[in-house]
């Protein structure tokens, strides 16, 4: 059986690691074949380490970030990834306008699109505020994760 991906975006770093790290650690929990990646659409954090308030709030939740590091999407990641989920409408816009085809178009989708269909939710961004930001966020991404990876555990059992 082939290995299914999973890669999450977010226009600066902070919050993208939050989707990548809890999630992990929900497919890893359930011991689901499923690789997850993330990537930023700019350049400008490329191999750096998550900002402090992320690690710490990701430590508080029992998720370790603290070894993630930056990297840029790439048109290559299509062909990686089954499923692209972007965190903000900048970066939908971003990687859209990379896509080669209908085909890599229709694995792009916002993440709180799986909470809230059609309704084209942000997750926000809270680097420039304090620590409250950061653990809501995480707690959207939680949510947003688990049901992710409930879908996922139903498509892994209607395989079988």
């Amino acid at each position: 059986m082939r290995n299914e991906s999973i890669s999450s975006l977010f226009r600066k770093y902070l919050p993208i690691t939050y989707g990548r790290g809890y999630l992990k650690k929900k497919i890893i929990e359930r011991n689901l074949p499923i690789t997850v990646d993330s990537a930023g659409t700019g350049n400008y954090h490329v191999g750096e380490a998550p900002d402090e308030r992320a690690i710490a709030t990701s430590t508080k939740f029992g998720v370790d970030i603290s070894s993630l590091a930056a990297r840029q999407f790439t048109i290559n990641d299509f062909d990686e990834f089954d499923s692209i989920f972007v965190m903000d409408n900048s970066n939908l816009r971003n990687v859209l306008d990379l896509s080669r085809s209908e085909s890599d178009q229709g694995k792009v989708k916002l993440m709180l699109d799986i909470l809230y269909p059609g309704e084209e939710m942000e997750v926000p961004d809270p680097w420039f505020g304090n620590i409250e930001g950061f653990v809501r966020v995480f707690e959207m991404l939680d949510t947003a994760c688990e049901q992710l990876v409930q879908e996922m555990e139903k498509h892994f059992l209607q395989k079988k």
